[in-house]
């Protein structure tokens, strides 16, 4: 489902959720941006290990470029294998290099919920890195550059 962050029905998806909690997580999301968040009701339960990443609650935000490029920028609350929520952000690059994989994370942060992390606490720290990312340039060559990995080329 896709809706605002303050229309996700955070405590049905994370039942241990207290409601200050919910607010806490309210406030982070919207100092990034409150729109267009996916979450995932039949996710909300682990549905065990699995080829793929669970997700529960996302935000993606992406970025075209000269028709040909892009990036992505993301916040998400996934299951990992072991059955412990985490959250993930990432900055995102198209890949260019030689044998072509897709994309390529150059800036991953995971923090994994129940190692001295709440949830809300784990949010937050992944909101307000999706935060000064999205503030750093938007251009895909700078984060590849910074990364190390091939610059773009003309196909």
């Amino acid at each position: 489902m896709r809706s605002d962050f303050g229309d996700v029905p955070l405590t049905s998806i994370f039942p241990r959720l207290s409601p200050a909690d919910a607010t806490r997580m309210r406030q982070a999301a919207d100092s990034v941006d409150a729109a267009d968040w996916d979450w995932f009701p039949e996710h909300a339960v682990f549905p065990g290990p699995r080829s793929g990443t669970a997700v529960v609650l996302g935000r993606d935000v992406i970025v075209h470029a000269d028709g040909s490029d892009r990036m992505e920028f993301s916040l998400h609350v996934v299951w990992t294998d072991g059955g412990r929520l985490a959250v993930d952000a990432a900055v995102n690059v198209a890949c260019w290099c030689d044998t072509e994989h897709a994309t390529h994370d150059v800036d991953a942060f995971r923090r994994v919920v129940g190692e001295g992390t709440s949830l809300p606490d784990a949010f937050c720290s992944g909101a307000e890195r999706l935060k000064r990312r999205l503030a750093d340039p938007r251009d895909a060559d700078y984060w590849r550059a910074r990364a190390g990995l091939p610059q773009r080329w003309v196909r």
